[in-house]
């Protein structure tokens, strides 16, 4: 997956089938995020070479 930052613009662009699927899963979670007055938090932290996973909750 390609992520970019431009700005207040976050970019993500699939590279192969499975990631697209994904995209596509997380898209729909976010839309309803939105609808649902909802947000992503982020869990812990994220290091790179460390914690090589970013974990977010719904609330």
């Amino acid at each position: 997956m390609r992520i970019e930052l431009e700005g207040s613009l976050l970019r993500m662009t699939p590279e192969n089938a499975r990631e697209k699927e994904e995209l596509n899963q997380l898209w729909t979670i976010i839309i309803g995020c939105v609808s649902e007055g909802k947000k992503l938090v982020p869990v812990g932290e994220y290091i790179p070479g460390v914690k090589e996973v970013a974990v977010f909750n719904i609330e």
